[in-house]
């Protein structure tokens, strides 16, 4: 995994983890790589998983059962939480993008919807 200087590492593990699970890379009741697993596949200390682990726990996303170890949460509700969470997120970040590029909520619109109909000119291969 190549990390982004720009954010934490342990935040950018933890959304990787959880889209592992919305994407079904990761299924419900599946269970973790161990701390140490985890930290020596990814080339980070072990501290930085424990967190990742430790948010993840806090946030019900995964749950651990003492001496067996750490497990996607199988509650289908936090997965379809999570990919909620995501997709707003990526919509926030693209509206803000298309308005400091002048475009108003309208105009945004039909660009997304001819771009999803595939006409040319809502993608900028056909502009």
């Amino acid at each position: 995994m190549e990390f982004d200087n720009s954010r934490p590492i342990y935040l950018q593990i933890v959304e990787k983890i959880k889209k592992d699970i919305i994407s079904g890379k990761l299924e419900r009741g599946d269970k973790m790589p161990s701390v140490r697993v985890m930290a020596s596949e990814l080339k980070v200390n072990v501290n930085t998983v424990q967190r990742v682990y430790q948010q993840l726990e806090q946030e019900e996303v995964i749950f651990t059962q003492r001496g067996i170890g750490s497990f996607v949460t199988r509650d289908e509700q936090v997965v379809k939480r999570i990919k909620q969470e995501m997709s707003y997120e990526l919509l926030e970040n693209f509206v803000q993008g298309m308005k400091e590029l002048g475009f108003d909520s309208s105009q945004i619109l039909k660009l997304l919807t001819k771009y999803m109909e595939g006409e040319p000119g809502g993608s900028i291969k056909g502009r």
